[in-house]
C-alpha cells in the first residue's frame, strides 16, 4: 500500500482505528443506541443544545482570536439569547433572531495564524485528527475560558459522559452515509470537514477524495 504524505502513519492508524471500533462496537454505540431508544426527540434535541450553547463561549473567544468581529458578535448574541430565553440553552432561540452557530475552535485558530495540520493521526478513544487539531483541542478544553469550569465535580463527570454520549447517538443516522473501506471514508469526512471550517464553507481539491465519495460534511 502507498504511503501518502497526508497520511504517513496509516499502519499505525489502522491499528488504532480498529481500538476504537472495537470499543465503539461493544460500548459505545450500544448506549447511544439505547440512549436514542428511551429519550424522546424533544428532550434529545434539548440536551444537544444545551451542550452546544456551552461550545458558544470557545466560538465567541476563538472568532476574537482570528480577528472575525461578525461571528464573534454572532457567539455572544447566540450564548446570550439561548441562555437567556432558552432556559440555559435547552432551546435553541437564537436560530429565530437569525443567527446560526458558527463554529470556531483553537485548531482553526492555529490554521488561521499559519500552523500547518500536520499529519492525520488516529488518536486513540478520541478518533481522527492531526497535531494541530489535537493542540487546539487541548488548549480549548484546558485554557480557554469554559462554562464548564463551573461545574463542580462529581457532575462534571456526568455531565461529559451524558455529552459523549448524546454525540454519539446524534451521529448514528449518518451511519447509513459510510460506504466502502471505513477507515478511508471515515479519514476522508474527517479532512475534509476540518478544511470546510477552517475555510469557512470553502472547500479546496481534496487528495483524497473520489468520484464515488458522498460526505454529509454537516453531519461529521
Amino acid at each position: 500500500m502507498p504511503v501518502s504524505a497526508e497520511d504517513p502513519y496509516e499502519s499505525w492508524n489502522r491499528k488504532v482505528f480498529t481500538f476504537n471500533d472495537t470499543i465503539d462496537r461493544w460500548v459505545l454505540r450500544p448506549v447511544a443506541k439505547g440512549y436514542r431508544t428511551v429519550t424522546p426527540d424533544i428532550v434529545d434535541r434539548g440536551v444537544s443544545n444545551f451542550f452546544n450553547n456551552l461550545s458558544e463561549i470557545r466560538n465567541f473567544t476563538n472568532s476574537l482570536l482570528q480577528l472575525k468581529g461578525e461571528s464573534a458578535v454572532v457567539a455572544f448574541g447566540r450564548f446570550t439569547f439561548n441562555t437567556v430565553f432558552g432556559l440555559g440553552g435547552i432551546f435553541d432561540v437564537a436560530n429565530a433572531f437569525d443567527l446560526p452557530e458558527r463554529p470556531e475552535d483553537f485548531g482553526q485558530t492555529l490554521a488561521t495564524w499559519g500552523v500547518d495540520s500536520g499529519p492525520y493521526l488516529m488518536l486513540p478513544l478520541l478518533g481522527p485528527s492531526t497535531p494541530r487539531n489535537f493542540g487546539g483541542m487541548l488548549t480549548d478544553g484546558f485554557m480557554l475560558p469554559s462554562a464548564w469550569n463551573t461545574v463542580d465535580s462529581p457532575e462534571w463527570y456526568y455531565l461529559r459522559a451524558l455529552q459523549i454520549v448524546d454525540k454519539r447517538a446524534d451521529l448514528i443516522p449518518a451511519e447509513s452515509f459510510i460506504s466502502g473501506d471505513q477507515y478511508t471514508f471515515m479519514r476522508n469526512a474527517f479532512l475534509q470537514r476540518r478544511e470546510f471550517l477552517i475555510n469557512d464553507g470553502k472547500i479546496k481539491d481534496d487528495p483524497f477524495a473520489s468520484d464515488d465519495d458522498e460526505l454529509m460534511l454537516e453531519d461529521f
